[in-house]
């Protein structure tokens, strides 16, 4: 294991309306809304985040021009470690977001394309 599991990430066109629904479905509180991003879950724990998209185009599954949208967010105490094993693995790195020292966050394509994110917080 390099991480644990924080979160998943949902796109959709309205975030607080697909928190709503989800928050009734599991009974789980939200905790954050904006116009953006929603977050529903346990504060400190695992949680559902629902982040807006424009254009959405909503998935039909099991169509694969039109496939699921969701991405995994995994927290990791060595930022360059985790990378170094994900791209043996397979992964391939699709950007860097350092926003400072303290918090930083990678996103990479798993070997199938599906995208995930590694983040690093002090």
């Amino acid at each position: 294991m390099i991480g644990r599991l924080r979160a998943v990430t949902i796109d959709c066109p309205d975030p607080s309306s697909l928190a709503d629904f989800y928050a009734g479905l599991l009974g789980l509180p939200v905790i954050e809304r904006g116009s953006a991003w929603a977050k529903i879950g346990e504060r400190g724990g695992l949680r559902i985040d629902f982040q807006r998209v424009d254009p959405y185009r909503s998935p039909a599954w099991p169509d694969p021009e039109r496939p699921q949208q969701l991405h995994f967010e995994i927290v990791v105490e060595d930022i360059e470690a985790a990378e170094a094993r994900v791209l043996r693995w397979g992964a391939r790195l699709l950007a860097r977001v350092e926003e400072d020292p303290a918090n930083l966050y990678r996103v990479y394509a798993d070997p199938a394309g599906h995208p995930f994110c590694l983040e690093f917080t002090a």
